[in-house]
């Protein structure tokens, strides 16, 4: 299946090899909206290198992946941390980075206490639940062993066709201004002029559109230049970081 990819116009100052903004739809200010989101476990996984793009948060992951599950809580495990999952509410995007719910996770497990008492309208349990099979019950202090599964109720096709149409962080229908240090804004004439006044735009002639595509292996490099410099688009597209 061939990567999404969305389309930008970029409008570059030729002299000096800098993207002034960039015109963009919905689907890269979702992924821009979708990036501060992301849990710092999750962006030390994207980026393959960790050790040297990450700093010390690449040593960290690299020893919870080589930490034995012994050493876990009975209802937590490593993947939790390493390779979080989102609700769905958050996911529902055209995302271009890797799909991070890809992992196999624990099923939620609850424990009750087992014990019975009779009533006069019949009998009854101790209604407390613990995530831990080991904890005492607050009412007769019986170990609460007794396991119940947690059963995620499936959304109905109505529900999820309703949600379909409302992907995502920002409205449709809107062209945004996405600054090279990802500031994002709707755009308008008079914003474009006040950017340019803001950078001495003084020769047009200087300026020059290009239209390019972004898709993984640009997200994964605008995700890494976020983390390095503010002039993000110029890293990606024109090679050049700068100060």
């Amino acid at each position: 299946m061939a990567t999404p990819k969305v389309t930008l116009k970029l409008l570059i100052n030729k002299m000096e090899r800098k993207v002034v903004f960039a015109e963009a739809n919905k689907d890269f200010v979702d992924f821009l909206f979708y990036i501060l989101s992301l849990p710092v476990g999750s962006i030390v996984k994207l980026l393959e290198n960790k050790t040297t793009t990450t700093g010390c948060l690449g040593d960290l992951y690299q020893s919870i992946e080589a930490l034995s599950e012994t050493y876990m809580q009975p209802n937590q495990d490593k993947n939790s941390v390493l390779n979080p999952k989102f609700p769905k509410s958050l996911t529902e995007i055209p995302l271009l980075l890797p799909d991070n719910n890809s992992y196999e996770s624990k099923p939620l497990k609850f424990f009750t206490c087992s014990r019975i008492e009779s009533t006069f309208s019949g009998y009854s349990r101790h209604l407390y639940l613990a995530d831990n099979p080991f904890s005492s019950c607050p009412i007769c202090r019986q170990t609460m062993s007794s396991e119940m599964t947690f059963v995620s109720q499936v959304a109905s096709t109505s529900t999820a066709a309703a949600v379909a149409t409302k992907r995502g962080f920002v409205k449709d229908m809107v062209t945004y201004m996405v600054m090279d240090n990802l500031e994002v804004m709707p755009m308008s004439t008079i914003s474009c002029i006040a950017w340019l006044n803001k950078f001495n735009v003084g020769d047009l002639g200087s300026l020059e559109e290009k239209v390019v595509n972004f898709g993984l292996d640009e997200g994964l490099k605008l995700l890494k230049a976020s983390m390095e410099c503010k002039n993000v688009l110029t890293s990606v597209f024109l090679g050049n970081k700068g100060a």
